[in-house]
């Protein structure tokens, strides 16, 4: 099958195809991404790009061509955009949605290109492809000049780490090659990114439909003494990884027989050689490094991006997300930090709510704690928010469920990156990026107590528990839980109720009915039901608590074997017969705005451990019911 004009062939072209694939290997690999607003033409940019630089097979073309007729939009012309846009979707709406990789190779470097989409709404595809870039090329439409789009996708390169950017001016055939429009769009362009620490700013007036200045100078553009596009590629430092402390997350531990036991996973950062010793971050263990194993072999020493298999000197206790370091250079961990976060998801972030937390190949379960300002994309001002909106960049602090291993982002992007997962869909609802860890996390310590909860519940005669009651206002908890604590107190038992009215005139007087307000409510709510279990009390807590999330996050910080989950199931229509307190009323009348169950949810648990429907029976039957399945 021949090629059209297979890039880089030349009279220096090696003379065998052994000689060429030689020369390949021995090339740099440099990646960059597409980026920009919409219809700006990324995906042009890199099919004309492919096709200039003669990297297309006779088949392709003839597949191009025939697509052309069928999806193009530039009549009997090609529609460069093809090449990439592959989704039916795509190729329907004429955007780019996912996010297209391609591999191409010049005489001088090897290239993979991310064509990453230019809508709002696929931020999340964007900042997937901008993570491993070393350059970004941000395409600008000559006509619109930047745009919203254009100035986050800017931004965003510079959280990722980019510090190569190509100002990719497109679209300068309908706009007459105007010197006057470039060096406009290249002005606004640099004074929008003075503080984003960009190393370069390369500003190229091209046209990616007519093949202005792609590969070969344009004469339509004399005014204009800079490189063309190939040309900047080819030529481009890639900045060398920042010598970092060794970093290996251990991905599986590999047993294919009893005679052998290694830990399998890439090398984060840094490097290790057979014979030095290592050690297990959290446990603290040490070993030496017997023998590195490789796909080709047994090399003496790896580095990072290697996949290897390392083989110790003696058995050690490591697993999946563990992190291994060299002994003498140990590895940062914290518990809380602050972080950038790149909110993904159409579902708001919220203080105090919990999430999971995937760093390198840890998990922990993390806590939203503080949401300290979003960044305005226009202007880089720091705005109040309570709340993270899909696609809202934010400063915030979290606090996870145990120690991890860390670094800061600019320093290591693969300890110093992470994502936050929906605990109940399993949606990637964020992208952070680690800023410092908070002093607190370093100077605050659990203080050991000489009296323990066992103590305590030794002496009580009982064991401490939360028995949490849930369900909407006027279903009968707060009835339910005094009643409860009346037969409790009658065996003896020490008790105590949170209920939720009496919680709001002290504690969480401070909060509204806001969703997130609510999340803050129960957060707090949870905190002391702990405190007070673990003086040996039998917990009582009637509260509404909507949201399944928040009381997950309660039945994991108090302990499953510790929390009693009571839903009271009585049906709305009878709660607003009900009305105890007139809030079914003001609400249909419009003068409550989150009231549960009229127009703000509730989320009834999936498996509580007692239903009661409170219509139904009589209240001695369900407080007999109660004691014999809860306690």
């Amino acid at each position: 099958m021949s090629t059209h004009l297979k890039t880089g062939v030349s009279n220096d072209t090696p003379a065998t195809l052994e000689a060429f694939l030689a020369q390949q290997q021995q090339q740099d690999l440099l990646r960059f991404i597409t980026c920009g607003s919409v219809d700006d033409g990324k995906s042009t940019l890199i099919g004309r790009l492919l096709w200039e630089s003669k990297q297309l097979f006779d088949d392709q073309v003839a597949a191009l061509q025939a697509d052309s007729l069928r999806h193009g939009t530039q009549g009997a012309e090609i529609d460069f955009a093809l090449l990439v846009d592959g989704l039916a979707a795509e190729r329907e709406q004429g955007i780019t949605i996912d996010v297209a990789y391609r591999f191409f190779a010049s005489q001088h470097r090897k290239f993979i290109v991310a064509d990453t989409p230019g809508h709002e709404q696929y931020t999340r595809n964007m900042v997937t492809g901008a993570s491993t870039a070393h350059v970004a090329v941000i395409l600008v439409d000559a006509r619109a000049g930047m745009l919203v789009q254009t100035r986050r996708h800017a931004f965003l390169t510079s959280l990722v780490g980019i510090r190569h950017i190509v100002l990719a001016i497109n679209k300068m055939d309908l706009m007459d090659y105007s010197a006057e429009v470039y060096k406009h769009i290249e002005q606004d362009f640099k004074d929008f990114a003075k503080t984003l620490g960009f190393e370069s700013i390369t500003a190229i007036p091209l046209s990616a439909l007519k093949g202005d200045n792609i590969v070969d100078r344009s004469g339509k553009t004399p005014w204009y003494n800079g490189p063309t596009l190939m040309g900047y590629l080819d030529t481009v430092p890639i900045t060398p990884l920042i010598k970092s402390a060794f970093a290996f997350p251990v991905q599986w531990v590999n047993r294919p027989n009893s005679s052998f036991r290694g830990f399998s996973g890439t090398v984060a950062q840094g490097s290790v050689r057979v014979g030095e010793t290592i050690r297990v971050t959290a446990s603290g263990q040490t070993a030496s490094v017997a023998e590195i194993v490789t796909m080709d072999g047994s090399p003496e020493q790896a580095q990072a991006g290697d996949a290897i298999t390392l083989r110790l000197d003696r058995e050690i206790d490591a697993s999946r997300g563990d992190v291994i370091s060299l002994a003498q250079e140990p590895l940062q961990t914290t518990d809380q930090f602050e972080a950038t976060l790149v909110w993904l998801h159409q579902d708001a972030g919220l203080s105090g709510r919990s999430y999971d937390l995937k760093l390198a190949t840890q998990w922990a379960s993390a806590n939203l704690t503080t949401i300290k300002h979003r960044i305005d994309v226009n202007t880089l001002a720091h705005e109040a928010a309570r709340t993270l909106e899909l696609n809202d960049i934010s400063i915030c602090t979290l606090a996870t469920s145990k120690p991890l291993v860390f670094d800061h982002y600019e320093n290591s992007a693969s300890l110093g990156s992470f994502i936050l997962v929906d605990r109940f869909t399993n949606a990637t609802v964020a992208a952070g990026m680690i800023r410092h860890s908070l002093r607190r996390a370093q100077n605050v310590h659990s203080q050991a107590l000489t009296i323990t909860r066992e103590h305590r519940e030794r002496q009580n005669g009982h064991r401490g528990k939360v028995v949490w009651f849930t369900g909407l206002s006027g279903s009968g908890k707060s009835t339910l839980a005094n009643a409860l604590e009346v037969a409790l107190y009658q065996q003896g038992k020490k008790t105590y109720i949170l209920d939720g009215d009496n919680i709001r005139h002290g504690l969480n007087k401070d909060l509204g009915f806001t969703e997130a307000d609510r999340v803050e409510n129960i957060r707090r709510v949870a905190e002391v039901a702990k405190l007070m279990m673990d003086s040996g009390l039998i917990v009582l807590t009637a509260f509404i608590s909507p949201y399944q999330r928040e009381r997950e996050m309660a039945r994991e910080l108090i302990g499953t074997e510790n929390f009693i989950e009571v839903y009271v199931s009585t049906p709305l229509e009878i709660c607003e017969q009900r009305d105890v307190k007139g809030l079914y009323r003001k609400a249909r009348q419009g003068e409550i705005p989150n009231m549960t169950g009229v127009n703000s949810p509730y989320e009834p648990p999936a498996s509580a451990n007692a239903t009661i429907n409170t219509a139904t029976g009589n209240q001695e039957a369900h407080i007999q019911h109660l004691i014999k399945h809860t306690l």
